[in-house]
């Protein structure tokens, strides 16, 4: 099972200084700064998913690149551009969910195509129309007329790709998108699909759905599914538990950035272990917080006591990190800071941190990123820390894929 990791600009700087977070005046983000598969070994993850909408942008607007760094990447190639290893691959798409509130995909094949060779991408999807609905038992003429449209619109421009790849000759390996919003309805796609000549089928517009729906869309698919060439890929889902399940129905590869995103997007399951997870310890800083910005502003708060307050609660976790000072105090400190941010998001948390500190599950992984950062990994406190607590989250990710039984 290939698990492919979607890019929108995650990376971190090696040389960011933790005790003052200050990055250093003579880093280019460019140059200097490291993705996951630089920073951790081994790599955690065994492919990257970049969408034309990130790097072009959509109807939306500007994408997440600079001009500077899309030109870079389409001058250099996707390798080259992400210092990717031997044997990781590269995948593109569209982006659809960029586009979901447009009739028709803002884009054409030709631009597409474009995007994927001129970037060098080994694989590439092609352009599809997301139907946010899921209705089991709906027939084409029973659904809603526009997610029937989506769905002919998907398979249209999917032949219309697959012939522009033919007609260029180009490497590009075709993903095949299949839409839908039944059993039957993903059924079908695959099936047009597989009679137009597709061997890797990727499946969108799953994310909403639940493991036992996604499961009934696998099972009905497989009826059809020409199980010596057609593979399947599912875009934008996890579900580690099911993965057995996916594989024994023909899915050999996925990509999310769920794992990744709940290191700071989570409002508990922010560190990931093997056997748990664990809610990193906010320690906002004083200037970055807009709670305490407001009350320092009306007077409320000193701010003077409050950056005092910040600064003896970080030398605290650090020092119970490396077990200098016992927890009793660690919390101690960590009460007197936080209180004065939001003394109600102290007592929802309280007890979260004391586990998380008490456990110290840091010294208990042996990902580089821990032993490197020791406790700083668990403080939720910009994003140098919160990304690194991410690409720590995706190690243990592919750690729990390695041991499940594919075959």
């Amino acid at each position: 099972m290939k698990f492919y990791f979607p890019d929108s600009q995650d990376q971190v700087s090696p040389s960011y200084d933790f005790l003052n977070d200050e990055y250093s005046d003579f880093r280019v983000r460019q140059r200097d700064d490291r993705y996951a598969h630089q920073v951790v070994t081994p790599a955690p993850y065994k492919g990257i998913l970049v969408s034309k909408a990130i790097v072009d942008g959509s109807v939306k607007g500007a994408g997440k690149y600079t001009a500077p760094q899309r030109q870079r990447l389409y001058r250099h190639g996707v390798r080259d551009f992400f210092r990717l290893p031997e044997g990781m691959d590269s995948l593109g798409d569209c982006g659809a969910f960029n586009y979901v509130d447009e009739k028709i995909p803002p884009y054409s094949v030709e631009e597409v195509l474009d995007f994927y060779e001129g970037c060098q991408f080994d694989e590439g999807v092609s352009i599809d129309h997301v139907i946010f609905g899921y209705q089991p038992e709906a027939t084409d003429t029973e659904v809603d007329p526009a997610w029937a449209e989506r769905r002919r619109i998907s398979l249209r421009l999917a032949e219309e790709f697959l012939a522009g790849i033919e007609d260029r000759k180009s490497k590009v390996i075709p993903f095949g998108a299949a839409q839908g919003w039944s059993p039957a309805s993903y059924a079908d796609s695959v099936a047009q699909l597989q009679d137009m000549g597709y061997k890797r089928i990727a499946l969108g517009g799953m994310v909403p759905l639940k493991t036992h729906e996604i499961m009934a869309c696998l099972d009905k698919i497989e009826e059809i599914r020409d199980k010596d060439n057609t593979k399947l890929h599912l875009l934008g889902i996890t579900r580690i538990g099911s993965m057995e399940e996916f594989s024994k129905r023909g899915v050999a590869s996925f990509d999310s950035t769920s794992a990744f995103r709940q290191a700071f997007m989570d409002e508990r399951n922010n560190f990931h272990t093997a056997e748990d997870t664990y809610t990193a310890v906010r320690v906002p800083q004083v200037d970055g917080n807009p709670t305490l910005r407001r009350q320092i502003l009306a007077g409320v708060v000193s701010q003077s006591a409050a950056i005092k307050a910040e600064r003896e609660c970080l030398h605290a976790l650090r020092a119970y990190g490396s077990e200098q000072l016992d927890l009793t105090k660690a919390m101690a400190a960590l009460e007197t800071y936080l209180t004065l941010v939001d003394e109600k998001k102290w007592a929802k948390y309280h007890d979260k941190y004391e586990k998380t500190l008490a456990d110290r599950p840091w010294k208990h992984c042996s990902c580089l990123l821990c032993k490197d950062l020791g406790v700083e990994i668990v403080i939720f406190r910009g994003t140098e820390r919160n990304k690194r607590r991410g690409f720590h989250n995706m190690t243990v990710l592919q750690a729990k894929m390695s041991k499940l039984n594919f075959t």
